[in-house]
């Protein structure tokens, strides 16, 4: 069927577009008898040329090429119940090419967060940075995931031009029989992350639901407190294994953790922790956690073997605006006590650990941006050093 034979059959079918739509086709000049019927249809998006610009009005048609014309016409609301009989099995095959299309697609996200932050520090440890992220996360099955994730962090505080862009987090996440399975560079945040948070490569295996076991074994790669900083050294070890559960209103965990090759103070060595932890809803929104810590005296011989952090939350900032979080957190940990924390108030690590407290809140300023603000006031459990910081940060969500 040729094209010309196409455009009365689509015209008497309804599809319009606007009377003065250009024409987009070279071979189709003004004052041609199907000017105005072509420029219609291309308009409405029924019809398409070749790739050289050209409408091709005296080819033959493939009943391929005249099913996809079909579809776009049902998809303007024209009646063409007799034409989809005819070209079913092309519909059929379109169908399958845009349904797996868009299957594909969505196998594939891309999403990023952008940080700006500033701290100040009573001790002059100021600094001001922009860290951008963007995350791919790709479905290999319906067991299996990919995570990958840029990360750029430009100091703001200096000209030197020394950011660089690193590939932060690549690995494989999904089921092997009943085992729950994370392999590659991933960020380990061990329970609250007062003992351990860290980005490493290695594997991690869970199993269970109402109790939940895991063990990992991995390396860690994000650095200062670590023997990369020691000639001749490789970077850390880690081994972790834990149990969680829910006891009651109780959420409960116990962790132990064994590190090698570990920095502290230039003090390269083996560290052993174990923890216990709890938390539960005082009231409603408000909730209470407690976490104990110990570990191997010899390490550091000046402080003590163990610590503990207790923290109490309200709410938490969410996706509608206005929404908002509040928390505080008394921290007692000597260095003995963990590996690597998440905390902003660890700066003194290096001198046996450090006690004080923190307060911060969270806030959703508008859609996908969150304010974060935290005060931290902290001494250093060998000497005489203490310090106040003010942790502030814009996250933009995308």
């Amino acid at each position: 069927m040729k094209k010309s034979l196409v455009l009365a059959m689509a015209m008497a079918l309804g599809v319009t577009a606007s009377a003065y739509a250009a024409n987009p086709f070279s071979d189709v000049p003004a004052g041609h008898w199907a000017y105005d019927s072509v420029a219609e249809l291309a308009a409405a998006g029924v019809v398409d040329g070749y790739a050289d610009g050209t409408f091709g009005g005296d080819k033959l048609m493939t009943r391929y090429e005249m099913a996809q014309i079909v579809a776009k016409a049902m998809a303007n609301g024209a009646n063409v119940d007799k034409l989809a009989a005819e070209f079913a099995d092309e519909l059929d095959n379109l169908g399958v090419r845009v349904a797996n299309l868009e299957k594909k697609a969505d196998n594939v996200k891309i999403t990023g967060q952008v940080r700006a932050r500033y701290v100040s520090s009573e001790a002059g440890d100021d600094y001001a940075d922009l860290r951008t992220r963007l995350w791919v996360k790709g479905q290999v099955n319906d067991n299996w995931s990919y995570t990958g994730m840029l990360q750029n962090v430009q100091e703001l505080d200096n000209n030197k031009g020394d950011d660089e862009t690193e590939l932060k987090r690549a690995y494989l996440e999904g089921r092997l029989g009943g085992l729950d399975v994370v392999a590659g560079r991933y960020n380990e945040v061990t329970s609250t992350g007062n003992v351990l948070d860290v980005d490493a490569d290695g594997v991690k295996v869970s199993y269970g639901k109402d109790v939940r076991v895991f063990g990992l074994a991995a390396k860690a790669v994000d650095g200062v407190t670590y023997a990369d900083k020691v000639a001749g050294k490789s970077e850390a070890r880690l081994y972790v294994a834990g149990v969680e559960s829910q006891i009651g209103v109780f959420d409960v965990y116990a962790n132990y953790f064994k590190g090698e090759d570990l920095v502290v103070a230039s003090d390269a060595g083996k560290k052993e922790v174990y923890n216990v932890g709890l938390s539960f809803d005082v009231a409603k929104n408000l909730n209470l956690g407690y976490e104990y810590m110990w570990g191997d005296k010899e390490y550091r011989n000046d402080v003590s073997k163990d610590g503990y952090v207790v923290s109490l939350a309200y709410k938490g900032a969410g996706e509608e605006v206005g929404s908002y979080g509040l928390h505080a957190t008394y921290f007692d940990q000597p260095v003995n006590a963990f590996i690597k924390a998440t905390t902003d108030a660890e700066q003194f690590t290096k001198d046996g650990g450090y006690e004080g407290f923190g307060v911060g809140m969270d806030y959703t300023l508008a859609k996908n941006i969150t304010l974060e603000v935290n005060y931290y006031d902290t001494e250093a459990k060998v000497g005489n050093q203490d310090d106040q910081l003010i942790y502030s940060a814009l996250l933009f969500n995308f």
